[in-house]
Order: C-alpha cells, then structure tokens, then sequence
C-alpha cells in the first residue's frame, strides 16, 4: 500500500471513528472511565453541613472564620490499547478482516479518550512486543497510531497475551486504563491476567469472525493456519468434523470469558459481520 493509499484509508476511518466517538461514546467513556482521584481546585466559607475534614486551617486562621478546601475528580487518564497484530488477525470471510475490525475499534477508543483529553498510547503484540507507542495526547498522536495499525507488518506470525501483558505491567507503573484487543487464540494468559487486573483497569474486546465459530457443510475443503504456515484438509461433509470445529472454537471462547469474570474485567466479543457500535455501548455501560 503506497502513501497516499494509507494517508487515503487513515483519513476515512477518522471521519467514521471521530463521529461516533463524539456522537456516542463520549458521555459514556466519560461515566465508565473515571478520573484517578480528586485533585485540590480552590477554597471557599464554610457552609452548614461541610465536612469539616476538609477545612483549610491556614485560610481560615488568616481571615478568622472557616473556610474548606473543593476538590474535583482528576480527569486525565492514561489509556492503553494493546493491539493483538498476529497474522491470524488478517482472515475475514466478509467485506472487512478482523484486522480491520480492530482498527476500527481501536481508532474508536482513541479518540473517545483523547475527547476527555486522556492521553493514549499502543502496545503493537505477536508472539514478541512488536512496537511500543508511548503515550500522548492529541489528534496527530492518534492519526499516527491508525496509520501504524493500517500498515504496520509483524516481525513474528503467532500470538502470545501475556508477552504484551508482562510488558504493559513493566512500562505502565501507574494505574491506567487498558483495553486488551485480540482474537484471544492463545489460552495461556491467566497468569499474567490475573496481576495487571488488580493493578489496572483491563477490558478485553474479543473479535472473531463467523466462519471461525462453525463451517457450512460444502465438501473437501483445504484450510491454511497463518500464525503456524500448517495446511490440513477437512470434510466439511462431515457432522463430527463440523462439530468438532464448533466446539474447539466454544472451549476457547468460554475460557476466555471465565476468566476475565474471574478478575472482574469488563469484556465483549464482536465478530467482523456485525456493527461493533453496541457491544461497545454495552461495555461502557457495565
């Protein structure tokens, strides 16, 4: 893709990701994510029914009668997307692949953060931590994380989430909003989970596509795996095939949501057919 292809593609998903975070996600991210505690604003008298916790002793010794101190919820959050870049993201059976759906999404997030003036920054995860974009604020910050996302080519193929979660914890020492974006193939998390979710708020967004959850029946079909480069053939004919192929894609995705349940994580599944605007409503809401 030459650069006026992706400066193309990085206008488009700014013009749909900016609208909706304005139109719908603000006053939600802004009640789901709150600020990281209550920040000193100014002094006034005191009032009838004012804690007198919060009296300011030294005001009120210099003018004679009490005054206490306001304080306001701290706002500015730091907001994380770390952002499963595996090559297994790059199937889809319909118009759009789960690495856009990802894309989307992830753009979605940023500019609902940074309408809250949050600053954002982007763990870009394999099997290895494939890029670290520390975080920042602004529209331009978030214009260069969507072109990374719409052209960035991984060194490794597999996927390993606690790789990217050992190194969110390493970086990210204060506590942030995180959201874990990935089509959670790997089933060897928990361990790593179970630490950042004390220390952080971490939400999963799981995303998948149709055809990954049960196959038609339509004969001899020949299936390619992209994170391991292995070719094997299946008869689709088959019920036990079909269902075997259903069931190890439900194992999965139960295990999955037990443990972000264990943790107290917010989570949701999106698949690459469907509008992601009210799975993601949903998340903030919860």
């Amino acid at each position: 893709m030459d650069t006026s292809e992706i400066l193309q593609k990085v206008r488009k998903i700014e013009i749909k990701t900016r609208g909706l975070s304005k139109q719908i996600f603000s006053g939600q991210y802004h009640s789901a994510f709150k600020g990281r505690g209550m920040t000193f604003s100014e002094v006034r008298e005191y009032q009838y029914g004012d804690d007198i916790r919060f009296i300011d002793w030294n005001v009120t010794a210099r003018f004679g009668h009490p005054y206490v101190k306001i304080f306001e919820e701290e706002r500015e959050l730091t907001f994380m997307l770390l952002i499963d870049v595996s090559a297994s993201n790059d199937f889809g059976s319909t118009v759009r692949s789960k690495k856009d759906m990802i894309t989307e999404i992830a753009a979605t997030l940023a500019f609902s953060a940074i309408e809250n003036n949050d600053k954002v920054g982007v763990i870009f995860f394999s099997s290895k931590i494939e890029k670290f974009i520390p975080p920042k604020k602004g529209r331009t910050h978030i214009l260069r994380i969507i072109r990374e996302m719409i052209d960035f080519a991984p060194q490794e193929k597999g996927t390993s989430i606690s790789e990217a979660l050992r190194f969110f914890k390493n970086v990210q020492k204060r506590k942030c909003t995180a959201f874990l974006i990935s089509d959670f193939l790997d089933n060897s998390y928990e361990d790593a989970l179970k630490i950042v979710a004390k220390e952080h708020d971490l939400n999963a967004i799981i995303i998948n596509d149709m055809l990954e959850q049960a196959i038609p029946s339509v004969g001899i079909v020949r299936f390619y795996d992209n994170e391991t480069g292995k070719i094997f053939t299946v008869d689709t004919s088959s019920k036990y095939n079909r269902d075997l192929y259903a069931s190890t894609f439900s194992e999965r995705d139960e295990y999955a949501r037990k443990v972000f349940m264990k943790y107290g994580m917010r989570h949701t599944s999106i698949t690459t057919k469907e509008d992601y605007v009210k799975p993601l409503i949903s998340l903030f809401s919860r």
